[in-house]
């Protein structure tokens, strides 16, 4: 089966009308183009193996506009069901309640697990289309810059892949699985989530959908260990708390949220990143479970404690106007 009709097939079976990708209307566009270009070069005798021009007027007025919120409408609604979802799980006594009331939602646990198994395949099968549909377009017009649009999706946070509660959910996953092996149960979670380790670097592994396999790298490129206290900019980059709050300037207790615009990502050196941050709760509590977790408590407790000590120190000089 073609994958197109794989993923009409998936996006007609939700019980929720999702936004996704119209793959019939991109591809048609696309024939258009091919049809128009040949016709061309039939009329001035020019061989049909030649190149559409670099700025297609058939296509690109419609092709890239139309995908480009087709990507926002599905990372949008991706984000906020699964943020909801997620909000859900780990709230506790009557919020937990106050939540399920106040977005009237009706199911039990094994509704939660199975919602968010369908949030991550839902990420994975968008992926794989919006990928097959920029290689179709580098096919028909022999170029890159189906590449270089996707390049473009990610510097504007549309890539489903780069969010962060797709990471979130894959956690929530290996959470809920290896809590329901300890406590003797059959696991309710799908199996294509797990955390793996390649020569001591930590991975955050999931497979699905024909050849994509998504490996998120949880080694902090500041530190270099194992992130602790995990929190994700919103350029898709994820760092240790304190590192993070040590890249951009700002102390522990003063917090992510106060740091400048003009602070970049180590990384990419996007400017901007540091407002929207999220913090990765179920990521945390997966990694707790690691040896090293112990060790680097009991680090950044003293280191925090240090920091706490000296803002308020320097907060009460500057009072007394020593």
């Amino acid at each position: 089966m073609k994958f197109c009709k794989k993923y009409q097939e998936y996006m007609q079976g939700q019980e929720k009308k999702l936004p996704g990708v119209g793959f019939k209307k991109l591809k048609k566009i696309l024939k258009n183009c091919r049809r128009e270009f040949q016709s061309k070069n039939d009329v001035h005798g020019v061989l049909h193996n030649q190149t559409c021009p670099q700025h297609c007027p058939v296509c690109d007025g419609t092709f890239f506009p139309s995908l480009l919120k087709e990507m926002s409408d599905i990372v949008g609604c991706f984000n906020e069901r699964a943020q909801k979802l997620l909000e859900l799980h780990l709230a506790s006594g009557f919020r937990k309640y106050f939540i399920w009331f106040k977005g009237k939602l009706q199911g039990s646990h094994v509704a939660l697990i199975q919602e968010g198994k369908d949030l991550v395949n839902y990420a994975l099968i968008n992926a794989v289309a919006i990928r097959k549909i920029l290689k179709k377009y580098d096919k028909v017009h022999f170029s890159k810059q189906g590449q270089a649009f996707k390049s473009q999706a990610q510097s504007m946070h549309i890539e489903i892949l780069q969010s962060p509660w797709l990471c979130e959910l894959m956690a929530f996953h290996i959470n809920l699985r290896e809590t329901k092996v300890k406590s003797g149960m059959t696991p309710a979670s799908f199996e294509g989530c797990y955390l793996t380790f390649n020569d001591g670097k930590p991975f955050l592994s999931c497979e699905l959908f024909d050849s994509v396999k998504l490996d998120i790298d949880l080694t902090c490129s500041i530190c270099l260990d194992t992130v602790f206290d995990p929190v994700s900019l919103t350029c898709g980059h994820i760092f240790c708390y304190m590192c993070a709050c040590s890249a951009a300037s700002v102390s522990i207790v003063n917090g992510l949220k106060a740091a400048e615009p003009k602070e970049k990502c180590p990384l990419c050196r996007e400017a901007g990143v540091y407002e929207g941050f999220v913090h990765l709760d179920e990521l945390s509590i997966l990694l707790r479970r690691s040896e090293y977790w112990e060790q680097r408590l009991q680090m950044e407790r003293a280191e925090r404690v240090r920091q706490a000590k000296e803002h308020w120190e320097s907060q009460c000089r500057a009072f007394v106007g020593v």
